[in-house]
């Protein structure tokens, strides 16, 4: 699992049938060196909004935390951070 700031969004109107009806928001992941990294896409099933420091699980584990098994998921924001030490 990864921590991350929601810095965007992104609207996709034609995608995998497995994907309809998510939302896909574009974080930015923190690196413990260099403050904030490479973004990636992932799905909101938690309802975060831009600006927030979310959790994101990636993999196998980013299907499975986003009830979807069978999609095509490779990063999912599964947690939203409200405290946090040392992030920032």
């Amino acid at each position: 699992m990864i921590v991350g700031k929601v810095v965007g969004s992104i609207v996709a109107t034609r995608k995998n049938e497995n994907l309809i009806g998510n939302k896909f928001m574009i974080v930015e992941p923190y690196d413990n060196m260099k403050g904030l990294s490479n973004r990636i896409v992932a799905i909101d099933n938690v309802g975060a909004g831009i600006g927030e420091i979310v959790l994101v699980a990636q993999g196998s584990a980013a299907r499975i935390g986003c009830g979807q098994p069978d999609s095509p998921v490779d990063a999912a924001i599964v947690g939203i951070v409200d405290d946090s030490i040392g992030l920032e």
